[in-house]
């Protein structure tokens, strides 16, 4: 015999369903935006309060701009910027270009193999980046790239790949192939038709293939810190941990520094959040 439970207890139990799920949504998003919380908090306290044994969690005394002043003119903290725009700009672009020509050869065009080849891209992408800084030294030394923006940027070309081309290629096979022969009919080859007609169908993919390698590269220190060796051609995440001295740590003007350099990709994200989401969960939407 079953027993059928009354409505209103049915209504209880979602209504206690959807403030679980509102909890742990909540404790999620805290969990993870309290860090950068606590580093935009520490970057306006004054040193004084943060030598203090006791933290504060706020800048009771009076919060201070010091530590934004020291990280542009005591610090010098602009070249930084500049060498990573110039490295990872030029890695995301090749890196697009060449991430669109392999996703649609693996998608669209009757290759053999072609499973084989995505799952050996995705597999590259699997090693530690500690287990590859010494054979990509010994490359970029042989080939005279070591300390230089051609040196880094290929390398990040590298990282990037795997990423770009497992999203590009999640869209293109989801773009109906009649596009593909009416572009024939038309007389376009292959590269005609993915500049011309693929990427801007897929262009939902496209952008968030490219931001999400963007910031890949724009947080990567192991690698800079072992291929770069000049301070003037250093990037950021380098030029931050150079701040700590031999006897102390300026915390509030690495904070600040943390601060000035994320607050561009969270606006980005911000912006770009739902195509983001569209290219990372397209490969659910084919089978």
């Amino acid at each position: 015999m079953t027993s059928i439970s009354p409505p209103r207890f049915r209504g209880a139990k979602r209504e206690g369903k959807r403030w679980s799920f509102g909890l742990l949504v909540t404790g999620i998003a805290v969990w993870s935006l309290f860090p950068f919380a606590w580093q935009v908090i520490t970057s306006f306290e004054p040193d004084r309060d943060l030598s203090r044994f006791t933290p504060t969690w706020l800048p009771v005394r009076g919060g201070t701009l010091q530590h934004y002043i020291n990280v542009f003119e005591v610090k010098d903290f602009t070249p930084y910027i500049l060498n990573s725009v110039v490295v990872d700009v030029s890695a995301t672009a090749i890196a697009l270009v060449l991430a669109a020509l392999a996703a649609y050869s693996i998608a669209r065009l009757p290759l053999p193999g072609k499973g084989v080849v995505l799952g050996l891209v995705l597999g590259v992408s699997m090693f530690p980046q500690i287990s590859i800084v010494t054979p990509l030294y010994e490359v970029l030394i042989s080939m005279h790239l070591i300390d230089t923006y051609q040196g880094l940027s290929g390398v990040y070309i590298g990282l990037s790949l795997p990423l770009m081309v497992y999203i590009l290629w999640a869209h293109f096979r989801t773009i109906p192939r009649e596009i593909d022969e009416a572009a024939r009919i038309d007389g376009a080859g292959a590269v005609r038709t993915l500049w011309s007609v693929i990427i801007p169908v897929a262009l939902p993919g496209v952008v968030p293939a490219a931001l999400l390698g963007f910031i890949a590269s724009w947080n990567e220190l192991l690698l800079a810190l072992s291929l770069m060796t000049s301070p003037s051609r250093q990037t950021i995440p380098v030029g931050i941990a150079n701040f700590t001295g031999i006897y102390s740590i300026p915390w509030g003007d690495i904070a600040a520094a943390s601060v000035v350099v994320t607050v561009p990709l969270v606006v980005l994200v911000l912006i770009f959040q739902r195509r983001i989401v569209e290219g990372v969960t397209a490969g659910a939407v084919k089978g």
